[in-house]
């Protein structure tokens, strides 16, 4: 087995983040040629990756972000196996190249992973966390979100991230001037909706949102609960139950957690109001972790 220089695993380890025991050892296997050893590396862990695709990742964090000027916002999640992993300086290091890849660019995402940050695809990142922890690490398309005011709209962006950072959520509203969309008032109603969002787990913004299937199955239940109830009466009550379905799962319609005597609807338009002019929920999404 070949003899490897102390300073070529220092200067591997710097390169790959990896262990000291680990770096030896793909350098000797690689007989000292580090781009082979920084290939044997990237191989362990994928294979991590590998052995734990069926594994569950229950764990992680919830990251936000919005720009200064709050016209554009980010919402992603990163996830592992254990709490533990989640408090280590690696993991957080992968958080914070994620929420760099979140400020990059207007344009859609096809796929986070491909995204390059300080020179180096998330993959990859994501491939070395994998090979240092011995856990399963996940970073998907459809936990990772960037929104944008589109251009000569007027409107923000606001981020929530509940305090444990296992929830977060994003929201869109548009208004009718630049005066609105800037005030105080809106800002702040924007960050409560927000918050109001992450509590309320709310299913669309109004029931045109909602998945035709969903409401079906809504209403098959309800028809079974009451089943005993005359034909003639049945259609009534589940109207009635659909009513309340949808106040408690569309968020326009939910009783606002700061205020229940208002619905968020209300409480949008009462600050935009306040503010001089008009405001709408263009859009909303919703991360958590557990």
């Amino acid at each position: 087995m070949a003899e490897i220089p102390a300073s070529l695993v220092v200067k591997l380890r710097k390169i790959t983040g990896q262990g000291i025991m680990d770096c030896k050892m793909a350098l000797q296997e690689a007989n000292g040629d580090i781009d082979q050893a920084i290939a044997i590396l990237r191989k362990k862990g994928l294979a991590v990756l590998s052995k734990r695709a069926d594994r569950e990742t229950f764990e992680g964090t919830v990251i936000t972000w919005e720009s200064e000027d709050l016209r554009m916002g980010g919402l992603s999640v990163l996830r592992c196996e254990t709490d533990f992993v989640v408090k280590s300086d690696d993991f957080i290091d992968m958080v914070n190249a994620i929420q760099k890849s979140l400020q990059m660019s207007e344009n859609d995402v096809a796929n986070p992973l491909e995204i390059i940050v300080d020179g180096k695809k998330l993959d990859d990142r994501r491939t070395e966390l994998a090979s240092k922890t011995g856990e399963k690490i996940n970073l998907v398309r459809e936990e990772y979100e960037r929104y944008y005011v589109p251009r000569g709209q007027p409107g923000l962006i606001r981020t929530y991230l509940h305090f444990n950072g296992k929830v977060g959520s994003m929201v869109e509203i548009w208004t009718n001037n630049d005066e609105i969309a800037t005030s105080d008032a809106l800002k702040q109603t924007a960050y409560d909706i927000a918050m109001h969002i992450a509590a309320t787990k709310p299913l669309a913004l109004n029931k045109d949102g909602i998945n035709p299937e969903t409401i079906e199955q809504e209403k098959a239940v309800f028809r079974e609960q009451i089943k005993d109830k005359p034909a003639n009466i049945v259609e009534k009550i589940v109207e009635g139950k659909m009513k309340k379905f949808y106040t408690e799962n569309c968020l326009l319609d939910q009783l606002f957690v700061k205020d229940d005597s208002k619905t968020v609807a209300t409480v949008l338009a009462e600050a935009a109001e306040q503010a001089g002019g008009q405001a709408k929920i263009k859009r909303f999404v919703r991360f958590d972790v557990g």
